[in-house]
């Protein structure tokens, strides 16, 4: 069934939004930006877990453009921003005064998780679609989970 203009047009802007938070860090990641390093090397991941979670990004990034992988490109950038938002509730704190930062990446953080969500449910009748193109649950994957109405 095709989707609605104004389901595309949610579904679309939701995506870019996350994309291009998610693809505008990259940048401080993959430079080692003095920022990035004294967040990674807070949380005790520097640098592989800065260099390890913008390859997430960039390929969750990816995903969320593409139609064909798009609830994949959700769930993977909701699980690495939901990572990111865990540390700052935990040992980053909201603000980083150390880098001039006043609660900005977190507030993208959020911003992130909340689009990523918004698409996954959008594109929640794709999912079992998407487990049985992997194999996952081929079970779960014949259970039609669309509302009806």
């Amino acid at each position: 069934m095709p989707h609605s203009k104004a389901f595309l047009i949610a579904s679309w802007t939701l995506r870019g939004i996350a994309a291009v938070i998610l693809l505008q860090t990259l940048f401080f990641k993959f430079t080692g930006a003095a920022e990035s390093v004294y967040i990674f090397r807070t949380v005790g991941m520097e640098p592989w877990g800065r260099i390890g979670s913008g390859v997430v990004e960039l390929i969750a990034s990816v995903l969320l453009l593409m139609p064909s992988t798009v609830v994949i490109g959700a769930a993977l950038s909701l699980g690495t921003i939901t990572g990111a938002i865990f540390f700052h509730l935990t040992k980053l704190g909201i603000a980083l005064p150390a880098v001039n930062d006043k609660g900005e990446l977190f507030a993208l953080a959020l911003v992130v998780f909340a689009c990523s969500a918004a698409v996954l449910f959008l594109h929640r009748g794709e999912i079992p679609a998407t487990l049985r193109m992997f194999g996952i649950a081929p079970a779960l994957a014949r259970v039609d989970i669309r509302t009806r109405g």
